[in-house]
């Protein structure tokens, strides 16, 4: 094949092969600990997410499953899941993941799995094995826990305690799993908690998985390192210790800011693609690529697009990489030569690639151009504005 159309055939090959996982709160409205800014598209229910979801969608043709957030999208538990499973099929979603909510309830004051309470440790882990129940019921493989347990202050907490009812409780979800399900378990370095978290990094999550059990592996959100951390060293570590069950893929700047992916440094979502990429490619590593972000200043529905549409292109950047020749390279210890091979992968513009292989599978050449030209948002303001107009005077 001549250059260009190996090039082609890469990109089509590799996005032949991509989905992303997008969360439903991402169309609601969210905030910060400060507040939030309300708008009037957000989507008001579990059905305007999933119609959200569905025109996003239709408009990137990779994003088959939505992630469902427990507490906010099934308050009724094992109850609500014959509503979804009519909203799967209306709106042609699927559930994606499902995410317990172990940081809202009051009884969490002090933590969930790890509170020193055994009573809230206990309502904690019966949550999280209502949403295994939930998952099963929605043919869901992955459940999603964040614990955003810690403490702030030296000597108010035991440590160690903590650690042993973490291992009794994901070992007690572990059991739970139907054969096909995963335990990802997440971490983070800080906040809420600001002197220990009890996941605070990938060590930490990866032993906690092990020691769960052969289905739990780690979860990696690229906002939720420290400064300069080199994420694509963790993805490769676990990806060599085959424990790498997926991602939370957003952007930060100096923290968890829940920025659009790739709109701080595309350059690191690229190098983290190339790592999934080297040797078996996503499909057959089974890792998840979800999104965990959501905005108070974008719209909703267009940021998602953004994003979408962002991935693809740098996951196609990743694919034009060449693999033999970095290789070679990287033996003869060729510096300047290598980081040039592998640097002009990620300087090619792939935009007009992608625009062809999204026009050749009856997709929108530019896919927020036609979100703009198709009304949509127009159409879900004007539906939903009443409803979060009165969002925001009860807020006020």
């Amino acid at each position: 094949m001549t250059g260009e159309s190996s090039k082609v055939a890469r990109i089509t090959a590799a996005l032949d092969q991509f989905a992303i996982e997008i969360p439903s709160w991402g169309f609601a409205n969210t905030g910060t600990r400060f507040g939030k800014f309300l708008q009037p598209a957000a989507a008001t229910s579990i059905e305007e997410k999933f119609a959200d979801a569905a025109q996003v969608h239709a408009l990137t043709g990779v994003n088959p499953t939505l992630a469902l957030h427990v507490e906010w999208d099934l308050p009724n538990g094992v109850e609500d899941v014959t509503a979804i499973r009519k909203l799967e099929s209306r709106y042609g979603i699927r559930a994606g993941s499902i995410n317990p909510n172990l940081f809202q309830d009051q009884a969490y004051k002090y933590g969930s799995i790890c509170n020193p309470d055994p009573g809230i440790r206990e309502k904690a882990t019966v949550h999280m094995l209502d949403c295994v129940e939930i998952a099963k019921r929605l043919d869901a493989r992955d459940i999603s826990p964040w614990v955003s347990d810690g403490s702030n202050y030296p000597g108010t907490q035991s440590i160690r305690n903590r650690i042993v009812w973490m291992e009794e409780s994901f070992s007690r979800v572990h059991a739970a799993l139907g054969p096909d399900q995963r335990l990802l378990i997440e971490y983070k370095p800080f906040e809420p908690a600001f002197y220990h978290t009890d996941i605070a990094d990938w060590g930490m999550a990866l032993e906690l998985a092990r020691r769960a059990g052969p289905q739990a592996l780690v979860l990696v959100d690229t906002g939720h390192h420290y400064q300069a951390q080199n994420i694509e060293q963790i993805v490769a570590w676990l990806l060599h210790l085959k424990m790498l069950g997926g991602f939370h893929f957003n952007d930060r700047k100096y923290a968890d800011d829940d920025l659009t992916l790739g709109s701080i440094d595309p350059y690191q979502v690229f190098r983290i693609f190339h790592q999934i990429l080297i040797g078996s490619g996503a499909e057959s590593l089974n890792v998840a690529f979800m999104i965990d972000q959501s905005h108070n200043l974008k719209g909703k529905v267009e940021s998602m697009v953004q994003t979408v549409a962002t991935a693809e292109e740098l996951f196609a950047k990743a694919a034009l990489v060449d693999l033999e020749e970095l290789e070679i390279l990287q033996q003869q210890c060729k510096l300047v030569e290598a980081e040039e091979c592998f640097r002009s992968a990620f300087w090619e513009d792939v935009r007009p690639i992608v625009r062809e292989w999204r026009g050749s599978r009856g997709l929108p050449e530019d896919p927020l151009l036609a979100l703009a030209e198709s009304g949509y948002v127009e159409r879900i303001t004007a539906e939903r504005a009443e409803k979060n107009m009165k969002a925001i005077s009860s807020y006020a």
